[in-house]
């Protein structure tokens, strides 16, 4: 399967996905220089009941720099029609995602990095923008 980049590169600059079903329209930020999925704090204080939080902490490199200690949940999404699970850090990263939303009008509630791609065999052609997916 192949899903087009096109819309959220033409619009932002950026690899974006929105999710479908029940953490509908949520969009993702495709970042391969990531080690960790992040979902970010205000969206896991409002759909709290729709993740798991697992009993562990991650030390994660926020988007400002500094390492921070993050709560860890399992969280499912599904898009384009498929369904996928993985681990998320819940990072604050409010002055950085205000600055993103203010510069592209656009809101992002999280970043798939190296650690979903590589679980998910997705594969980013950026001759073609299109995600490949190789399952």
């Amino acid at each position: 399967m192949e899903f087009p980049l096109n819309l959220g590169l033409q619009k932002t600059g950026l690899p974006l996905i929105v999710t479908s079903g029940k953490l509908k329209n949520m969009c993702f930020l495709i970042d391969t220089g990531s080690t960790h999925n992040t979902l970010f704090d205000f969206v896991y204080e409002h759909f709290k009941d729709e993740f798991e939080l697992l009993d562990c902490t991650c030390r994660t490199m926020g988007i400002e720099g500094h390492y921070k200690e993050t709560p860890v949940i399992e969280a499912t999404f599904n898009f384009e029609g498929v369904d996928y699970t993985s681990t998320f850090s819940v990072l604050d990263a409010t002055d950085a995602i205000a600055q993103v939303q203010k510069e592209t009008g656009i809101q992002i509630h999280g970043v798939l990095g190296i650690e979903f791609l590589m679980e998910n065999k997705w594969i980013i052609d950026f001759e073609t923008y299109n995600v490949k997916c190789n399952d």
